[in-house]
């Protein structure tokens, strides 16, 4: 069996983006990115998350507005290699009248049926349900706090659900 893939948000699970602005979370580095000319963006990331998140048992793939600049900036940092990312195009942002997050229907469709985790802060039941009805295989949603970043209960939450869609 294929083993199962890890969408990765960067922002909430990654760079802890809603933490105290003048308290860099402990463990944590800052880069400065300029996504945008004029936008210097601070990010706060943790570079013991890259070696942990390779041990974890999936196929790790960037779902994040930042797509293929993932690559370029968060990746090297944490100590992840090149990842393929999830292509959001004209979906980046378009709000949905079922409440579904914009991310939903894009990640179910790169899945293709295979099973899945998938880290962000935004998920809602409104996606847990689309998941369920739209994607064969076994998914889990896992919402991290904005304010702290991936922790150790949620790599251990990973863990176990890798473990049971491979046994």
């Amino acid at each position: 069996m294929d083993r199962p893939l890890l969408f990765l948000d960067v922002d909430g699970p990654l760079n802890p983006w809603a933490a105290q602005p003048e308290r860099r979370p402990a463990g944590y580095t800052t880069i400065r990115v300029s996504l945008h000319p004029g936008r210097a963006l601070r990010v706060w990331l943790n570079p013991e998350h890259g070696a942990a998140l390779l041990t974890l048992g999936f196929d790790l793939c960037w779902a994040t507005t930042w797509m293929d600049a993932a690559n370029r900036w968060i990746g090297p940092v944490i100590g992840l290699p090149e990842l393929p990312y999830v292509d959001f195009g004209a979906g980046l942002f378009a709000l949905r009248p079922d409440s579904v997050h914009w991310k939903t229907e894009a990640i179910v469709a790169y899945a293709g049926g295979r099973p899945f985790a998938w880290v962000d802060d935004e998920q809602s039941p409104a996606d847990e349900d689309y998941v369920a009805a739209h994607h064969p295989g076994p998914a889990l949603l896992h919402h991290v706090n904005p304010r702290i970043g991936l922790r150790g209960d949620d790599f251990a939450a990973l863990t176990e659900f890798a473990a049971s869609v491979t046994a």
